[in-house]
This record gives C-alpha cells, sequence and structure tokens, in this order.
C-alpha cells in the first residue's frame, strides 16, 4: 500500500478505538484515538498536494480548523464546547469556499440549497425546546453553515466533479445530527457510534478527491 492508504488504514483504525473508548469512557484514549484519526485526514491532504491548487487550500485550512474542533469538542464544558461549535462553523465556511471554487451545476446548487435548507429548519425545530437561550443563536449559525457548505458541495459533484464532493457533505451533515443529539437531546454512546463513522468518512472523502 501506499502512504495515502496506510494513513486511511490509520484513520479507520482510530476510529474503531475511539467508538471503543465512547462506550467504555476511557477518556485518555478517547483523546489519543480522536486527534490520531483527525490527523490523519490533515496528513492525507498534505499528501496529495493540497497547496498546489486555490480549491485544495481552501480544503486544507478546513481541515486543520475541524482538527482543531475536534480537540476542543473533547470537552464537555459549555464555553470550550461553544468554542469547538464557532471553530466548525469556521471549517464549514472554509469548506464552502472550496466548493465555489469548483464548476457549479447552478440548478443543482439552488435545489440542494432548498432541500439541505428545509433539513436545517426540520433540525432546528427538533433541537429548539431542548436549546438553553445562549447555545440557540449560536445553533442556528452553524446549520446555516452546514446548508453553505452542502449546497455547493452537491452542485460540484452534479456539474461533473468527483462523487466524493456530494457524499462528503451529506455524510458530514448526517454526522452533526448525531453531535447535536448527543449533545442536546439524548447523550449517550450510541450517537458516537454512528456519527463518527461518518463523521470520519466524509473527511476521507473530502481529502481523497484531491488525489
Amino acid at each position: 500500500m501506499n502512504g495515502v492508504a496506510w494513513l486511511v488504514l490509520a484513520c479507520a483504525l482510530a476510529v474503531v478505538v475511539l467508538v471503543w473508548a465512547e462506550y467504555r469512557a476511557a477518556q485518555p484514549m478517547r483523546v489519543v484515538a480522536k486527534l490520531a484519526a483527525s490527523s490523519a485526514f490533515v496528513a492525507i491532504a498534505w499528501r496529495l498536494d493540497a497547496t498546489a491548487s486555490n480549491h485544495g487550500r481552501w480544503l486544507l485550512l478546513a481541515f486543520v480548523l475541524s482538527w482543531i474542533g475536534d480537540a476542543l469538542l473533547l470537552s464537555a464544558r459549555s464555553r470550550v464546547f461553544l468554542a469547538g461549535l464557532f471553530t466548525f462553523l469556521a471549517a464549514h465556511v472554509a469548506f464552502a469556499a472550496a466548493f465555489l471554487s469548483l464548476p457549479l451545476a447552478v440548478p443543482a446548487l439552488w435545489g440542494a440549497l432548498g432541500v439541505m435548507g428545509a433539513s436545517g429548519l426540520v433540525l432546528l425545530r427538533w433541537l429548539w425546546p431542548h436549546l438553553r437561550a445562549f447555545y440557540r443563536s449560536a445553533v442556528t449559525a452553524y446549520v446555516a453553515a452546514l446548508v453553505a457548505m452542502a449546497a455547493p458541495a452537491i452542485s460540484a459533484t452534479a456539474a461533473g466533479g468527483d462523487w466524493r464532493y456530494a457524499a462528503g457533505a451529506l455524510a458530514f451533515a448526517a454526522s452533526d445530527v448525531a453531535v447535536a443529539r448527543n449533545r442536546f437531546v439524548a447523550p449517550g454512546p450510541a450517537n458516537k457510534a454512528w456519527g463518527l463513522p461518518l463523521y470520519y468518512a466524509a473527511q476521507l472523502a473530502f481529502a481523497l478527491s484531491l488525489g
């Protein structure tokens, strides 16, 4: 296997360990596994020469911001969680910029904005009774950023771009439902069992699209 394949394998193994650590509440292993898995997708982007294009540079920035967000979300403290939320919001802005730098299918862009926007409103309606006042504006802004990332990713795929743009965006959005459910609605390791694999699959899809 080449270096990228080894990094994909390392990421997958780290995610397995991470889910196990979530179930066992093994905090030291949780920290190590999560940061290892997140480091893998940053390293893949670097090995695939992300800095060689404007699109790649935006993706690399998004991966670095995601790594920081992952580190912050290891904490259960509200202020640190909010910092992680805003870091991921910034990552979605960078992802959106990456996809907006590609050729887009405009009808698909408007369609994706409509569908993802409606899905975001449904998500907010579900979460709203569970959100404390200081979370409401932050979560609303985050959902808007998620929609702004997903729509151009789907549009770029529809224009003939890599299928992993759309697949990654949809997997990322689904993983965020798990994060929200775990934080605000029904905490528990079961959320991590499906949310974490989806999240890392999304990041790997985006990173591997550089190759």
